[in-house]
């Protein structure tokens, strides 16, 4: 395509874009916006909002049952007055450090916790979950089964001393499914923000299911996809960290899943390429991706304070995160 021709179809684009855009803005009621930004509030507090539906994936996912489909582990970091860690006595949680995930089938929950009780296991008294338990100086020849407990002491002792992320402990709300609910933006160079939303049943942030073949934070990728194939391969799509993590697990086989509240930005690649595989010099238009599936609508962040807040949280790394380890 030559300039004259791209520059046209930029300029045509453009126009496209600035109608779609007046054409979300109107079908998105107040009374919608104020329903959204109040849940994406209430996210960005630590809080949950029930599950009602999933979006995206459903028909990849099958429900989590612990034990046959999926396995949880929860690691506790835990600190005497000297800065040592252990394992083994009756704790109680501080907050979440860190979620290591390789897929809907294997999570890893790591918390920093505090001693609340009991006694050091002897090794008379040690079993499958704690073999060994002893208190560590972090300085003696540490015996270990696996050497990536080093990188979890290193991260907990990096929050005990500086915290860097809000206290985030998980939300009693079930889940059937290993999901992630997506507070997905758009951000231009005016330090304008959209959020992206599914319009039924009712105005909401999309839910997608994490597919077994895949990271859990594969399910963002799935939504862009879906809402937007021909911007995909011209964004990246990030996951930056959760805000909250929602399990209830009381009734096997019904709620064993989880749902991550999800902070993802999408952000333009600014390597593109034209149809004949050139590499084009990337020209920011200032909004987002149109959107090509009605299910879709791009909103605009308006409420000064939740737009100030995402800002934030887009620019630096002050929430909880989440590593895939593919």
């Amino acid at each position: 395509m030559g300039k004259r021709k791209q520059l046209q179809h930029n300029q045509l684009m453009s126009g496209n874009q600035l109608c779609c855009r007046r054409h979300e803005e109107m079908e998105v009621t107040e009374e919608g916006r104020r329903q959204v930004e109040e849940q994406v509030e209430q996210l960005l507090a630590g809080q949950g909002s029930e599950v009602s539906c999933c979006d995206v994936g459903l028909d990849q996912s099958k429900p989590a049952t612990l034990r046959k489909n999926v396995t949880y582990i929860v690691c506790g970091v835990i600190f005497n007055d000297k800065v040592k860690e252990e394992a083994g006595f009756d704790c109680e949680p501080i907050t979440l450090l860190l979620i290591q995930e390789q897929g809907p089938q294997w999570i890893r929950f790591i918390f920093l916790a505090r001693v609340t009780g009991g006694n050091i296991k002897s090794l008379s008294a040690a079993d499958q979950e704690s073999l060994q338990a002893f208190w560590w100086d972090r300085q003696s020849v540490l015996p270990l089964r696996g050497r990536d407990i080093l990188r979890l002491i290193d991260c907990g002792l990096k929050y005990h001393q500086d915290p860097w992320h809000p206290v985030t402990l998980p939300v009693d709300l079930s889940c059937r499914h290993v999901l992630q609910r997506l507070v997905l933006v758009f951000t231009n160079s005016d330090e304008q923000i959209w959020i992206l939303l599914i319009k039924a049943p009712g105005l909401h942030l999309p839910t997608a299911a994490a597919v077994k073949t895949h990271a859990v934070t594969w399910a963002a990728n799935m939504v862009v996809q879906e809402a937007m194939p021909s911007a995909y391969y011209d964004h990246d799509v990030n996951t930056l960290g959760v805000f909250s993590l929602q399990h209830n697990g009381r009734q096997h086989g019904k709620t064993d899943g989880v749902c991550l509240n999800t902070l993802v930005a999408l952000v333009p690649d600014r390597v593109q390429r034209n149809e004949d595989g050139e590499k084009v010099e990337y020209t920011p238009t200032g909004q987002p991706p149109p959107v090509e599936n009605p299910r879709y609508v791009w909103l605009e962040v308006r409420k000064p304070t939740l737009r100030e807040k995402l800002l934030e949280k887009t620019k630096n790394t002050s929430i909880l995160p989440l590593h895939s380890l593919y």
